[in-house]
């Protein structure tokens, strides 16, 4: 796709990726673009998550490349995509539901005091809290208590503090798998103006989700998956959602494209 001339943030080229005799990806090409929401969508077994786990390292394409800010790039672990800056929240084991916002966003990022302390381990812990406090007031996410653990949290606040953790840390790319599937209708729509916000920091979002009414909501393109290739790519504001089933079905295959 065209995007009047911008260079994409992160491409993916002819993307191939096979499971013994199963080929999940065909060929795939796959674009994103600096503060913009793409939508991933396709039914079960399209493609989605081998794409989405060939991008962020979790294994290798058996073929193509993927672009990253203009260069070829290698990742041979999640942690060398995380550390040009992209980052997943994902449905499932989003957050350690023991430990409270600050521990989780700096999980495995923990912050050191300076000097001897930090040297012998000490974390600063009042600057890890302020940290905490200014990208949840950032981003809009409310939280009644910092110190009490997630698992006393609503599902829309646990989801908002695996999505602030991801936002800062991804200076390049945020990827949000199912991110409201298992929400209920208020905490989903909590999720979906943080995705907005994200948007607005001007870090693109890619979106996967089965849920239409919300894809159309935040998008501001759609690529469709089907049988590891991809079927159509819509423009949510000239396409219909029976438009984006049409093409993961097969019935409308390329057709209404943008």
């Amino acid at each position: 796709m065209n995007d009047g001339g911008r260079e994409p943030t992160l491409s993916a080229r002819g993307i191939t990726k096979s499971f013994g005799a199963v080929q999940a990806l065909r060929g795939v090409d796959f674009e994103v673009y600096p503060g913009e929401v793409v939508a991933l969508i396709g039914d079960n077994g399209a493609g989605k998550s081998t794409l989405i786990n060939v991008i962020t390292g979790v294994f290798p394409p058996d073929s193509g490349e993927i672009i990253f800010e203009g260069r070829r790039v290698e990742f041979e672990t999640p942690h060398d995509a995380r550390d040009l800056g992209i980052e997943t929240v994902y449905q499932d084991l989003a957050v350690a539901p023991q430990l409270n916002a600050v521990a989780n966003i700096f999980l495995g990022r923990e912050r050191r005091r300076e000097g001897l302390l930090g040297r012998l381990g000490f974390l600063d812990e009042k600057r890890m809290q302020r940290q905490t406090e200014e990208q949840l007031r950032e981003l809009r996410v409310r939280i009644p208590d910092l110190t009490k653990p997630l698992s006393t949290f609503s599902g829309g606040q646990r989801q908002g503090v695996a999505v602030a953790r991801a936002v800062m840390w991804a200076s390049k790319v945020v990827i949000m798998d199912e991110p409201t599937a298992a929400l209920g209708v208020a905490q989903a729509g909590m999720v979906l103006d943080l995705v907005r916000r994200v948007r607005q920091t001007g870090i693109p979002v890619v979106f996967i989700s089965h849920n239409m009414p919300q894809v159309f909501e935040v998008a501001d393109r759609i690529v469709v998956l089907r049988l590891g290739e991809v079927a159509a790519e819509l423009d949510p504001r000239e396409a219909t959602t029976d438009d984006a089933v049409a093409a993961m079905t097969g019935s409308l295959r390329g057709e209404g494209a943008a």
